[in-house]
């Protein structure tokens, strides 16, 4: 029996680098609530397309060096984006077949997972909280599932991640 050989590793590690570097993006203080969030499309997105290579594991990763950048509590996003890219990894088969726009439903309940996290621990500290961010980061990132899927495909594609 042959091994498997995975192609595109650094594909991947690029399309996470570009996913942070957009979250770390300087914003007015009006829009940011409104910021899509974009390290857990591209995970949610590797997640279907390759869920033998990026798990919970990447995810915890990506979470940890999200809550380095941001500033947030150590753990916070690692513990979202890892129950995140568990039911992702659960519902990939089904969610995978369907048109983009109800893909785009649901990727919408599961940051509405992800955000609900983030309010909730932010909530625990003490933290000042906006309970509109809850609805309004995975409402713009529904939105822009879409274009992110179909980007993300033809990169994929292109460059033969396996």
């Amino acid at each position: 029996m042959t091994p498997v050989r995975h192609r595109g590793g650094w594909v991947i590690l690029l399309s996470f680098i570009i996913a942070l570097m957009l979250t770390a993006l300087k914003l007015p203080d009006w829009a940011l609530i409104w910021r899509p969030a974009w390290v857990a499309l591209a995970l949610v997105y590797w997640c279907m397309a390759l869920p033998h290579r990026i798990g919970v594991a990447v995810a915890f990763i990506l979470g940890l060096t999200l809550d380095v950048l941001s500033g947030a509590l150590l753990g916070q996003h690692g513990l979202a984006l890892s129950l995140v890219a568990y039911i992702t990894h659960k519902l990939h088969r089904r969610v995978r077949v369907l048109p983009l726009w109800q893909q785009g439903l649901s990727i919408f309940a599961l940051l509405l997972v992800y955000q609900g996290i983030i309010v909730w621990s932010n909530g625990v500290q003490g933290a000042h909280v906006n309970t509109l961010a809850l609805w309004t980061a995975p409402l713009t990132s529904m939105m822009l599932w879409p274009w992110v899927f179909i980007l993300l495909r033809d990169v994929r594609r292109k460059h033969v991640v396996t």
